[in-house]
């Protein structure tokens, strides 16, 4: 599967995604990858209008994604893949999945959660499955849109005293 960019964004699919980053990467599938969105059929029929026609939307749970991956029927199959939390995305890689960057889009804000950035908001659970995905070699930015900047996410996180 040729990965063109592994999210994390609380919302997973919406117009963000499917419009800016899907069409800008020339995506031809996004991958909202949740198991509790995979097992809730409004949350899961919401999403699946969300394309419009231009990529086909799926939503799997972890584990079914892992296996999508690997199914060499999708090699060439590009691909945006949203999942909701960091932890999801440890979940995945240690499912098999290969990724070289993480973009931390959105997370919102929850009972427990702090600022990181204007419309990133994290436990200290997240800052733990951020700093695995660290230790992994993969790069992690905030970057909302294609047509915004990016920042380090890992500075971030040292700035804000979540990690030292």
């Amino acid at each position: 599967m040729d990965i063109k960019l592994l999210r994390i964004d609380s919302r997973l699919v919406h117009g963000q995604v499917a419009n800016n980053w899907a069409g800008t990467l020339g995506a031809e599938a996004i991958l909202a990858v949740s198991d509790g969105a995979a097992n809730d059929e409004l949350r899961k029929t919401l999403m699946l209008q969300t394309g419009g026609g231009k990529v086909k939307v799926h939503v799997l749970g972890v584990e079914k994604a892992a296996r999508v991956y690997k199914n060499p029927k999708y090699a060439s199959l590009k691909t945006v893949i949203v999942v909701e939390t960091p932890a999801d995305v440890v979940r995945l890689l240690d499912l098999g999945v290969k990724a070289d960057e993480v973009n931390v889009g959105g997370m919102t804000f929850k009972q427990g959660t702090k600022a990181l950035s204007q419309a990133v908001y994290i436990s200290d659970e997240d800052a733990k499955a951020f700093q695995e995905i660290d230790k992994r070699g993969i790069t992690q930015y905030i970057q909302q849109v294609p047509s915004t900047g990016r920042s380090d996410l890992m500075e971030a996180l040292k700035s804000k005293g979540f990690i030292s």
